[in-house]
């Protein structure tokens, strides 16, 4: 199956030990490299980084890599890592996984590995904290392939996985949307009897609510009632949101009074659903009225919240509102927020109310606010939904100008413009791209592709698109079922599923899911 691609994946990050190298004892690796009468640190040229000069030189250099690491100073770790070695003196354990987690969530994953690699040509044997580091820079930037070595690796080694291992895998499962693996994961969790907890609970609901199986994700709360898990706020705010995205506001209130009866006060996060699931559905009185509720419960309105109250208005074409929404959040401090420039941004731009990328980047900056992934690619987005390619390719370029690296994000509304322009050429080549890159299509990139193929009229490339996604270890979601079906039906080779419209167009030599 494609599933068993996530747990059985070749090995080739295994590397030969290296025979001019000693295997070094356990702790060998973290003893100093100078005697104990050496000078004191500051005469040793030492960074003035180094506060304590009583610390051995090995000691401080960790320490303080450590320091940065955990800031995501990353350029200043590797910088100090230089010196360090240039010094002959070797990181320890903790501060080799400290800079791999900050390499990785920096996305220089190819750096993070060098380390890795360069921790096993000492003969070091890396333990799970350092494989978890190495797996969450991998999985954070969709590189499924060398997640699974690094996971093969892992067993082959006889490194077991803790909770954090299976935790990094389940959130990505969850946020790809791989349906199938999600609950692999979920298997191997209860077979080693790692304890799920309500925060396990709530990202399951989460990617049932992707895959509109919101009546599963009910029947998890009553499960997790009966493990005798106490439902928190993840859960509840899981839930809310669940059926908020399904239409089911009356529900969603419910789970909100059920909340309030268990005593667990809502956040943030819980008012947000409220207010922008109730303004998706135009009842834009209601989501105002939480909106005030959570100013009265003591929240100041961060700019998520604004966000859902800005586009619910923009949605009704309520434009003078919005300005005087906006005005309001600068008055409460919150004009440098790039996330509202971006909702802004949306807004306008899928209205149409400006054209050019520069003059538009230019505001933002003269505001005083410099253009982040965020702003980008709400920009992005709003030139694809008009199918204005060279415009969403031109945001793409000053992103890249600006340092920051496209994402898959980004990549698939380049793929979303050149769908709504009808060139679906250049959208299959965004994708060939992504693939080429080492990046994993997820379903949005291959839904977002196949409604590029219907738009082309190129009906017989969807079924295949369909197919790919599943050996993918991708969950179709509910827009890409229909697409299929849709494009079946020109093919005249429907064969709906009539409990759940699902259409199957498996090859006769595989067996169906």
């Amino acid at each position: 199956m494609a599933t068993d691609r996530l747990y059985r994946p070749t090995l080739l990050l295994s590397f030969p030990p290296n025979p001019n190298h000693s295997i070094p004892t356990p702790t060998s690796h973290l003893k100093p490299s100078k005697p104990p009468n050496s000078p004191p640190l500051n005469t040793l040229n030492a960074s003035p980084i180094f506060e304590h000069h009583f610390e051995t030189p090995s000691a401080s250099y960790n320490r303080s890599i450590q320091s940065l690491s955990g800031r995501r100073d990353v350029d200043g770790s590797m910088r100090l890592l230089a010196q360090m070695e240039s010094s002959g003196v070797h990181p320890d354990v903790a501060a080799y996984a400290a800079l791999i987690d900050a390499l990785g969530s920096a996305g220089r994953t190819s750096e993070a590995e060098a380390l890795f690699l360069e921790l096993k040509m000492r003969g070091i044997q890396p333990n799970t904290r350092l494989y978890n580091a190495l797996l969450k820079g991998f999985l954070r930037k969709g590189l499924l392939g060398l997640s699974d070595r690094v996971f093969r690796e892992m067993d082959g080694c006889g490194v077991v996985g803790d909770r954090r291992t299976y935790m990094l895998l389940l959130d990505y499962c969850v946020n790809a949307g791989r349906l199938e693996d999600t609950w692999r994961v979920l298997g191997e969790m209860k077979k080693k009897r790692i304890q799920l907890g309500s925060c396990v609970y709530s990202k399951i609901i989460g990617i049932y609510s992707d895959n509109g199986m919101w009546k599963k994700a009910i029947g998890l709360m009553r499960e997790m009632e009966d493990a005798g898990v106490r439902p928190d706020r993840k859960v509840y705010n899981s839930i809310i949101n669940t059926f908020g995205k399904y239409g089911r506001l009356v529900e969603a209130v419910e789970a909100y009074e059920n909340m309030r009866r268990d005593e667990i006060r809502p956040d943030i996060l819980t008012w947000n659903s409220l207010i922008r699931w109730h303004c998706k559905a135009g009842e834009f009185d209601r989501a105002i009225g939480f909106f005030e509720g959570m100013q009265e419960e003591g929240f100041y309105p961060d700019p998520k919240v604004f966000v859902s109250v800005i586009s619910g208005l923009g949605e009704q074409g309520r434009w003078e509102e919005i300005w005087r929404v906006f005005e309001g959040m600068k008055r409460r401090g919150l004009r440098n927020c790039g996330i509202v420039f971006a909702a802004l941004v949306d807004i306008y731009g899928q209205y149409g109310m400006f054209q050019d990328v520069e003059e538009c980047i230019a505001a933002i900056k003269a505001e005083g606010v410099r253009p982040s992934a965020g702003v980008f690619c709400a920009l992005a987005n709003a030139y694809a939904q008009q199918g204005l390619c060279e415009q969403t390719v031109n945001v793409f370029r000053l992103m890249e100008a600006e340092g920051i690296e496209p994402n898959l994000i980004m990549l698939n509304l380049m793929i979303n413009a050149f769908s709504v322009a009808g060139r679906y050429l250049e959208a299959l080549s965004v994708f060939e791209h992504i693939k080429e890159s080492g990046i994993s299509p997820d379903v949005v990139t291959y839904s977002t592709l196949m409604k590029a193929c219907i738009r082309a009229r190129k009906y017989d490339q969807v079924p295949v698109i369909y197919h790919e996604m599943e050996s993918a270890g991708c969950t179709p979601d509910r827009k890409a079922r229909q697409m299929l079906q849709t494009a079946s039906l020109f093919l005249g080779q429907r064969d709906a599923d009539p409990f759940g419209g699902v259409v199957k167009m498996h090859p006769p030599q595989r067996e169906d899911v």
